[in-house]
């Protein structure tokens, strides 16, 4: 999916106007109209002001990742990342076992 189709997508699920989305960036509605029609490109600037205006990564938005990460995950991970490396891996730890339970479950419990 290109870039234009995941803004237009997700500005209406957010239930977002074009010219909502163009004030929230500082442009017009007809500009983020030729962004999603693929008409014209946006910079790297505009790109990353589009994904914290639709409160996902700029990754996703240009279709690198189908992992919607939005604002809050984002923040965690930014928290996480900052802790000392062994507060980390006993978040991962708790993350794995927690992962490792729900697809024993999954698996047992169809």
């Amino acid at each position: 999916m290109e870039l234009g189709e995941h803004m237009m997508l997700l500005r209406k699920k957010k239930g977002i106007s074009q010219a909502d989305l163009g004030k929230q960036i500082g442009t017009s509605g007809d500009v983020i109209g030729r962004y999603e029609r693929g008409d014209i490109t946006p910079s790297i600037d505009v790109v990353a002001k589009i994904a914290d205006a639709l409160e996902v990564s700029i990754d996703f938005l240009v279709g690198k990742t189908n992992i919607v990460l939005d604002k809050k995950t984002i923040d965690r991970l930014e928290d996480m990342a900052k802790l000392p490396d062994e507060k980390r891996s006993y978040i991962f730890d708790l993350i794995d076992m927690c992962l490792r339970d729900f697809k024993t479950k999954k698996v047992y419990w169809k």
